[in-house]
């Protein structure tokens, strides 16, 4: 890999952080069901890659009865982690939910190890034992203990389970799979997994405002095509634990981009732990690409 590959991977990782970090600034402007946000966000990711679709028609409809197995997986780990997440917001703080989500790169990491025999350097480690210093900090600034947001909170760390399961299925897939063609398969399994869970509950499927269809357009394009996409793109060239440190960065970009949008308020505690978590993701993503 030269200098201008890695330059170039290292741009795409940061937007892909930008992208993702919109994420829960457009789900506050929602008042769907969560699940319905999700599945939405994904069906409209598909349509916006239909046109696409001919093109890797063979590689969308050939494939041995494991990888259909793992894409099916990799699918309903990602729906999970979308409904999982988005219910946990509703019980408890963003900050209290972004320390669980500080255990996805050690779940990636260890998931690497044992199934890929991926080492992980001294530098790979400090980097990420800073970034997690960071985020501590900022979570443990609003910590909250009551019985609802204990149970948001157990919901955070199982939707952080799911998407490191998604990661590590997604990073073996994507050595014999085209980007296009595993995040096509992976985002229709998930969006129909919503769908079903949206039927069995009685969510409505209709009667939303344009300004509901807008976030949900937003979601699609912003979060999911710039992020969650880039990011599958990226598990081929780089470490999957790389990848997914890209969490780490996405409530540093989302605390500013809320104090921005959103009127929210931010420290300058928060903002100094905020950088902190910044040159920890950088440090790890620099000496974690493959």
């Amino acid at each position: 890999m030269n200098r201008a590959s890695n330059y170039a991977y290292e741009l795409l990782y940061v937007v892909g952080i930008i992208a993702i970090s919109f994420s829960s600034i457009f789900i506050k402007w929602s008042s769907a069901e969560p699940s319905v946000i999700g599945m939405y966000r994904l069906y409209l990711t598909i349509l916006i890659m239909l046109p696409l679709a001919w093109k890797y028609r063979h590689e969308l409809t050939q494939h041995s009865a494991r990888q259909l197995l793992l894409l099916f997986a990799s699918g309903v780990m990602l729906a999970l982690h979308f409904l999982l997440w988005m219910s946990s917001l509703n019980y408890t703080t963003v900050a209290s939910s972004t320390i669980f989500l500080a255990l996805e790169p050690v779940l990636v990491m260890l998931g690497s190890y044992l199934l890929f025999k991926t080492k992980t350097n001294r530098i790979m480690l400090l980097g990420m034992g800073i970034a997690m210093i960071g985020t501590v900090i900022i979570g443990s600034s609003d910590l909250a203990l009551s019985q609802e947001a204990l149970y948001g909170d157990v919901l955070s760390i199982l939707g952080t389970i799911a998407v490191a399961i998604h990661m590590l299925i997604g990073k073996q897939l994507r050595n014999n799979i085209s980007a296009f063609a595993y995040n096509f398969l992976v985002f229709a399994i998930a969006a129909t997994t919503l769908a079903i869970y949206n039927l069995i509950q009685g969510y409505r499927f209709t009667g939303y405002s344009s300004h509901e269809w807008g976030i949900f357009l937003l979601l699609a394009i912003v979060p999911t095509l710039f992020g969650h996409y880039l990011f599958n793109w990226l598990l081929k060239y780089m470490n999957a634990t790389a990848v997914s440190m890209s969490v780490l960065g996405e409530p540093v970009i989302a605390s500013i981009l809320a104090w921005a949008l959103l009127k929210e308020a931010l420290t300058a505690w928060q903002l100094s732990a905020g950088i902190v978590i910044l040159f920890g993701v950088w440090l790890f993503m620099r000496h974690g690409k493959e």
